[in-house]
């Protein structure tokens, strides 16, 4: 899926220290989990698009992006379809068929959403006899996504769970913080967080093993320093961390 294109000059990222790079073009795979990635029919944002495209304008590469659902883009992303994802948390399983180029995303914490009392998580234990809500292909915490004896219920996007949780179809919604507090309030739900949650973990820029893009990936690291050093990447999470709590 990666395309050459030819440029006509010189372009800015050549006196950046990324002056080794081809231009690109890269196929990304996205799904709309607001305010990581918010798809909209005129434009396309959120912290983690925002992000990459401040990456690539430095390597001089252009973006397309593929919708669809989270789990879906894992597998086009297996099958060589894309060329990469945003957002990912690093486990064995997927490390056999994608590349974990840069931990470019900040940690969330992993909450427990709930709208009734009697479903309120103080413990892990308390999850047992309760049917959470997943996201398709998502993956939480390694004791969580290995316990054969949770009940899930999952769906395609988080607005779907906490409507599910709504309806009484779910008892508890698990989220990270960011999109889970985004998604309730922009549903107006008023959904509450347990007082028990799991610490995050960096999530990551991947590549499909199949993919030429896997050849860059010092050069994306390197990107990734250069927004880091001009304060764009923290300008930019604060920008989305601001946003007030439902």
């Amino acid at each position: 899926m990666l395309c050459l294109f030819v440029l006509a000059a010189a372009p800015a990222w050549s006196q950046q220290g990324t002056e080794t790079v081809e231009p690109l073009t890269v196929v990304v795979g996205v799904d709309h989990a607001p305010p990581y990635r918010i798809l909209e029919s005129d434009r396309k944002t959120g912290l983690y698009l925002d992000m990459f495209e401040e990456m690539t304008s430095r390597l001089g590469w252009a973006v397309e992006y593929r919708e669809a659902p989270f789990r879906r883009l894992q597998l086009m992303l297996q099958q060589g379809e894309i060329d990469m994802m945003l957002g990912l948390v690093r486990n064995g399983a997927r490390e056999q068929w994608m590349e974990f180029v840069a931990p470019a995303f900040p940690p969330e914490r992993r909450l427990f959403f709930y709208l009734d009392d009697a479903n309120r998580v103080d413990r892990y234990q308390d999850l047992y006899g309760k049917t959470i809500g997943v996201l398709e292909g998502g993956s939480y915490f390694s004791r969580f996504d290995k316990d054969s004896e949770l009940m899930r219920a999952s769906a395609a996007h988080y607005e779907n769970l906490m409507l599910m949780m709504q309806k009484g179809r779910v008892d508890v919604v698990i989220a990270p913080e960011l999109v889970g507090l985004y998604t309730a309030k922009n549903l107006g739900i008023e959904a509450r967080v347990s007082p028990f949650f799991v610490p995050g973990e960096r999530s990551w820029i991947v590549v499909s093993g199949q993919s030429p893009a896997v050849r860059y990936a010092d050069d994306i690291r390197a990107a990734l320093k250069l927004i880091e050093r001009e304060g764009i990447r923290e300008n930019l999470v604060l920008k989305y961390l601001e946003q007030p709590l439902p």
